[in-house]
């Protein structure tokens, strides 16, 4: 997994994002074993305790569970990644926004520039 830390932000939060997104995208699969916390953090470069931190944030979340001699697995159930999708989604969507009537672009043009960037994907 490629990690990208970056400087302002606490660098748990951007772990459960990386992590999380990881998880909505099935690069770690429901039922897959999670690395060993000092494996992820060797990995992310960060100190073990801030990538723990991150990990029980997903357990709380439901996304992880601990399994006493087992480790951790993914646990996410497919309801539960199709609503984290549609949130990520709803705020990737609202950010987008927010840039194109930074630019003085209108919905009707915003809907147009994302139709024709559709259609390039599918060609």
């Amino acid at each position: 997994m490629e990690w990208n830390i970056e400087s302002g932000r606490p660098v748990y939060l951007q772990l459960v994002e990386q992590l999380e997104l990881a998880i909505v995208t099935g690069a770690m699969p429901a039922g897959s074993k999670v690395p060993p916390v000092r494996e992820l953090a060797a990995q992310a470069g960060v100190n073990p305790n801030t990538m723990q931190r991150a990990l029980q944030e997903l357990e709380s979340r439901g996304l992880m569970q601990t399994h006493r001699t087992a480790g951790r697995t993914v646990s996410a159930g497919t309801e539960q990644l199709d609503e984290i999708r549609r949130q990520r989604a709803k705020a990737l969507a609202e950010e987008f926004w927010k840039q194109m009537q930074a630019l003085g672009i209108n919905a009707e043009e915003t809907a147009a520039l994302l139709c024709a960037a559709a259609e390039k994907e599918t060609i």
